[in-house]
């Protein structure tokens, strides 16, 4: 009964307090009122609950008092009682409504209690978060990005992804304005960030108006040089910087729709050019298909003189995985398809740059034709070449029928969901397998002329994008263009690696074919984890 009474004096005494800073005209001589408040926080969970509404009322009386106020408040934020922490939340927003200068150190506060555990604290931070933001949302925004720079904690990035950037059209006023003050933090902000953190930047920056659908090119151009700044494209390339591969690579993948949109990859292809194509076979093994597949859906986008200067390396490559004759290595088609693609939209930019490299007769008027020099060696071995690699591509796709229809019959024998999933993966991956040989015979064909008609257009659909229903005609995905959903990683292969070499497909050669089928990963962004191996940008940091 002691304790009990005891609590009722305390909370009466806070009553008394509170009513005494009600009533004062001058409430700045309350100062032991005040006091008697912030001591309370250490009194019964009532007091504290009482306190945690007090002490943010009249905060702004006592600046003197306001390290002990705000340190007693957050030590109630901290409480083991539920109860008292959801009040003290709430009561964080009150004590920048009339000190401003708190929103930057209240807003760090609640973001660090984003990771709260219990949905009903949550949503008090959550509110709390937003009632500031529309309080003072430069200051805010600030106090928030200032947060994400200094803490390692994807809870923290994944909340704020969900909760407050949706409500981006009603916190960001006046748009414009606001719009640059955030895309201006978010560029302080990517010194240091991780794979999954640049990710939600970028994608919260395409969201905005500012970069929208309507935006000049100058702004479009402006998101591309981030991505450029992040792939650290100045920097020279080390073969053995795993980091610096991954994010190269997965920068590339980001840059994709914006080089639909009319940015320049000229800064890409020149760094690919110049430190990536020619140690290309030093790569490691899982990126080297990405590496392509990016360059590939790059490739319709290069200007005429990009296209000239890095046809040489392109044609090199293409010759490597496209030999003259049997040499015991099995074919990647899948790098086939890559190339050759790439060397399509290339020469198409910069045709008589083949003549030299191909030993084509393409005639545009220009002294680069060369055509008084005889290049007849390399036709015939671009042509052998191109035979080759198209007899492989044939009997590849004959075992690859052959296999679909084994295929069918043990999908109507399969008597359990797994056995039936697998044989499906196996049946895409046959698929795949059977569009990149297709694709192949298609890129080749046209090249065995002396004069060749390049294909600079979107007749040609790439493996692993969406396939195009036949039904719909002239819908084919625009190379380069955005990658479905359903095949961000590749085609919807995830069971490859266990599916290959079963059920028909025993055959060396096939598993060759769909070699680029058992490689995900196009973005790098590796899960929510750590992205690119740590924190930073630049070498030594990530």
């Amino acid at each position: 009964m002691a304790d009990a009474s005891e609590d009722a004096k305390d909370i009466e005494k806070l009553y008394e307090y509170g009513e005494r800073l009600n009533e004062a005209k001058d409430k700045s001589q309350n100062v032991e009122d005040y006091k008697g408040i912030i001591d309370a926080a250490k009194g019964s969970i009532k007091a504290k609950q009482l306190t945690a509404q007090l002490i943010p009322r009249f905060f702004k009386f006592f600046p003197d008092l306001s390290d002990a106020a705000v340190d007693s408040h957050l030590d109630l934020c901290e409480e083991e009682e539920l109860g008292v922490r959801v009040q003290a939340i709430r009561g964080l927003p009150l004590f920048c409504k009339d000190t401003p200068e708190y929103v930057s150190k209240i807003v760090d506060i609640l973001a660090q209690l984003l990771t709260a555990e219990e949905n009903v604290e949550r949503d008090a931070v959550h509110k709390a978060l937003l009632s500031l933001l529309r309080q003072d949302v430069k200051a805010s925004l600030t106090g928030l990005f200032k947060h994400i720079m200094t803490v390692d904690d994807p809870n923290t990035d994944e909340n704020l992804r969900e909760k407050v950037f949706p409500l981006k059209a009603e916190l960001l006023k006046p748009q414009e304005q606001m719009e640059r003050h955030i895309t201006n933090l978010i560029k302080k902000s990517l010194e240091d960030v991780t794979g999954a953190e640049f990710k939600m930047f970028m994608d919260f920056l395409k969201s905005l108006t500012l970069f929208g659908e309507k935006a000049p090119p100058e702004r479009v151009q402006e998101l591309i040089e981030i991505i450029e700044g992040q792939a650290d494209l100045d920097a020279q390339f080390n073969v053995s910087d795993g980091d610096h591969i991954d994010r190269l690579i997965s920068c590339l993948y980001m840059a994709l729709p914006f080089f639909v949109r009319g940015a320049s990859n000229s800064k890409f292809l020149n760094y690919l050019n110049k430190h990536i194509i020619p140690v290309f076979d030093e790569l490691p093994e899982e990126r080297k298909l990405d590496l392509l597949k990016n360059l590939a859906e790059s490739s319709p986008y290069s200007a005429p003189q990009d296209s000239r200067q890095i046809l040489p390396s392109v044609v090199q490559l293409l010759k490597k995985y496209m030999p003259r004759r049997k040499t015991g290595e099995e074919t990647n088609f899948t790098y086939v398809e890559c190339l050759l693609y790439t060397f399509h939209h290339l020469a198409s930019k910069a045709p008589n740059a083949t003549n030299s490299l191909c030993g084509y007769k393409i005639v545009t008027g220009q002294p680069s034709d060369r055509l008084g020099e005889d290049f007849s060696e390399y036709y015939k071995d671009f042509t052998e070449r191109m035979t080759h690699v198209e007899e492989l591509a044939r009997a590849t796709m004959k075992k690859l029928t052959q296999g679909m229809a084994e295929h069918n019959k043990a999908m109507a024998a399969a008597k359990t969901d797994e056995a039936k999933d697998n044989i499906k993966t196996q049946k895409q991956n046959t698929t795949t397998g059977l569009r990149t040989c297709n694709n192949i015979l298609a890129m080749t064909q046209p090249l065995h002329s002396k004069s060749p008609s390049f294909i600079g257009d979107k007749r040609i659909n790439l493996s692993w994008k969406e396939a195009t229903k036949p039904s719909v005609p002239s819908t084919t995905t625009a190379a380069g263009g955005k990658r479905p959903a359903s095949t961000t990683n590749g085609p919807s292969n995830a069971g490859a690696k266990k599916g290959r070499g079963a059920g028909g497909l025993q055959n060396q050669l096939v598993n060759r074919a769909l070699e680029g089928l058992s490689h995900g990963g196009r973005s790098g962004m590796r899960g929510r984890g750590r992205g690119w191996g740590g924190r930073g940008r630049g070498r030594g940091h990530w």
